[in-house]
């Protein structure tokens, strides 16, 4: 029997047909993967699964009736939940207050009543969670539980799980698998957003393959495999990039040297971090989010000052140096966040410059010219999908990023400071991203890669150092790393 139907789905944003007729059928009791590259309209179609958008056209069932849903509040009545990747609890409140909050009813709440309740749902599901801790001071893994908890307690019996593995270790990771199958077994569907393919293999029945808006396939997971997955995703077999062999270093590029830094807020964010990148190499520091990744990209593109310790490009000082400086140094930057280093309004040719605008200068005037024909040559050698005199803001994340990638590399740094630089991209445009960073090290540059995805820290590092509080906890070498120690390390414990 099917929990939940979605029949000829159409999904119409102004020109942008989202959804083309989509159908999507969900099984009683499975762990049904929604893959697709990004915009290929997985979101769009659970967006209207949970009641956010209004399909144009189609109908969706659920246990085989014809139903209307509206809002979130008509999904939930419809006993469908969803969890996304930004959690939406509210941190000053605790576990019981969030799960209850919303809840129609009495005015006043009986606080002790509602934890009591939580908890015997806590033990029901399987999913341990403490009813009296106040949200703020649990981990991201265990905030996780709190929403599928909220979810189930609501009557929950489709669970919709977008991203649900992008802000956890690996050992969160089989901890929320175990739920799963666990509250499978119990009869729960699960509808389960992912870009990990080896996840999709690990723990899912079925899988819908979305591309360009139209649905791609539907495939039992013990009838395919991860090639004939990216296929269907993206039109081609060839999957997933990784390091070849060890390479002999050369010379030191980039020291740090016990540098301490803090965040917005004046609090500590670097602890004495010491850190050394050599020519040929790929330095991948892994960690959770929020353990100092984005304070020590800032520092080293010279967007903010450390409080002390010393960095050296070379023989170049950079402890206190700005952007300028960084460029001048030969340090080739990619940024965290695309869009905000990138002025959206202008050309993809004027966006290409940013960085070096006194090169294109000609008596005092920007050359027009040589803007235009540096573009051209770049979005050839860098297969972006754009035109020169196109505007930023209207390229898909993957061509933007392409365009970052253009912007910094085309200057052959001596070192890339290369940060979260597949974020958000689907498994094409992250293939070229990965393949773009080998290349780097394979020319002689030295890469220090921070990235939250821990199969891309091993499949691209020659060296993986982590951090956790602000803190290195340790360096291994590629060959030795697993994902249980980094995992470890990432949660803390020391190499």
């Amino acid at each position: 029997m099917h929990a939940v139907q979605m029949k000829g789905i159409v999904k119409r944003f102004a020109d942008l047909v989202a959804s083309d007729h989509v159908d999507l059928e969900l099984e009683k009791g499975e762990i049904h993967a929604l893959l697709g590259e990004n915009g290929a309209g997985k979101t769009t179609l659970m967006r209207i699964l949970y009641g956010l958008y209004s399909a144009d056209e189609g109908q969706v069932f659920v246990n085989e009736e014809p139903v209307v849903i509206r809002s979130p509040k008509d999904a939930i009545q419809n006993g469908i939940g969803m969890v996304t990747q930004h959690f939406t609890l509210v941190p000053t409140l605790t576990v019981a207050e969030n799960i209850v909050l919303g809840e129609s009813g009495s005015i006043t709440l009986n606080l002790r009543e509602v934890e009591k309740k939580v908890a015997e749902a806590s033990e029901r599901f399987g999913i341990p969670v403490n009813p009296q801790s106040l949200v703020k001071h649990l981990s991201v893994g265990e905030r996780q539980r709190v929403e599928i908890l909220k979810a189930l307690y609501h009557d929950a019996k489709v669970l919709i799980l977008d991203e649900p593995t992008a802000v956890l270790v690996p050992q969160e990771v089989e901890v929320l698998f175990e739920a799963l199958v666990r509250l499978q077994k119990e009869g729960l569907s699960v509808i389960f957003i992912s870009h990990h393919l080896n996840e999709v293999m690990q723990i899912c029945n079925r899988v819908t393959v979305l591309r360009d808006g139209k649905l791609a396939g539907t495939v039992k997971v013990a009838d395919t495999n991860l090639k004939e997955l990216a296929n269907m995703m993206v039109g081609r077999e060839n999957f997933g990039v990784t390091r070849q062999g060890v390479r002999e270093r050369g010379k030191l590029e980039l020291r740090i040297e016990s540098i301490n830094a803090v965040d917005k807020k004046g609090l500590p964010a670097l602890r004495d971090v010491s850190l050394e990148v050599h020519q040929g190499e790929i330095l991948g520091l892994a960690g959770v989010s929020g353990n100092g990744q984005a304070e020590l990209s800032a520092v080293l593109c010279g967007t903010q000052k450390i409080t002390s310790g010393k960095i050296f490009a070379g023989d170049v000082d950079l402890s206190h140096a700005d952007t300028n400086d960084v460029c001048d140094a030969c340090v080739g930057r990619i940024p965290e966040d695309r869009h905000a280093n990138m002025v959206g309004e202008l050309s993809v040719a004027e966006n290409l410059i940013l960085d070096q605008m006194n090169k294109f200068v000609k008596n005092g005037i920007m050359d027009k010219e040589r803007i235009q024909k540096n573009a051209v040559e770049l979005i050839k050698q860098f297969n972006i999908k754009a035109n020169p005199n196109d505007r930023v803001r209207t390229l898909s994340g993957g061509n933007m990023q392409k365009v970052m990638l253009a912007r910094t590399l085309s200057q052959n740094p001596r070192i890339v400071i290369a940060s979260q630089p597949t974020r958000g991209l689907d498994v094409g445009a992250t293939d070229y991203v990965r393949t773009t960073l080998l290349e780097q090290r394979d020319r002689g540059a030295a890469v220090l890669l921070l990235s939250e995805d821990l199969e891309e820290i091993m499949a691209l590092s020659d060296r993986i150092a982590v951090i956790y509080s602000g803190r290195i906890m340790g360096i291994l070498s590629a060959q030795e790393a697993t994902a249980e120690k980094l995992g470890l390390m990432m949660a803390g414990s020391p190499a």
